[in-house]
């Protein structure tokens, strides 16, 4: 689900705490060394999200917060900011030259450069996160 959180709505974020679960709390997000990436470059999306990229030769830019059940990818489009909520369950990481990011039929690839390398902690902290919660709910039983 993507939504428009350049102005904050009241219902937004019941819609984000239902899908994604609460933001960590001050002292988790310190245990966990951090719950946001640094922002990167936006290489490539899928034709479904070229409405959210600019359309001039800017470079686009969006982060990653973690939640327990999910994460919200924030992608800003000059002064507009987006959020793509993408419950765990729903979330595929590929790899390749680069990091790219897939679910609910859409796509975002993150170009491999400094900022990409800079966030290589918070990657792998992500998909320990992942594997931790499909183990939990026993997604992919043995």
């Amino acid at each position: 689900m993507i939504l428009n959180s350049t102005h904050t709505e009241k219902n937004h974020k019941q819609i984000i705490a239902d899908l994604v679960g609460k933001p960590y709390s001050f002292f988790e997000a310190i245990k966990l060394k951090g719950i946001g990436s640094k922002r990167m470059i936006v290489s490539e999306v899928s034709p479904n999200l070229r409405v959210l990229m600019n359309k001039v030769t800017d470079v686009n830019y969006a982060n990653i917060e973690l939640r327990r059940g999910g994460i919200i990818v924030y992608i800003n489009k000059g002064l507009q900011n987006f959020s793509w909520i993408i419950p765990f369950y729903q979330l595929v990481i590929y790899r390749t030259n680069g990091m790219s990011i897939h679910a609910q039929g859409k796509f975002i690839h993150f170009k491999n450069n400094k900022t990409f390398k800079e966030n290589k902690q918070f990657f792998s902290k992500l998909l320990d996160l992942k594997v931790a919660y499909d183990v939990q709910h026993n997604l992919y039983p043995i």
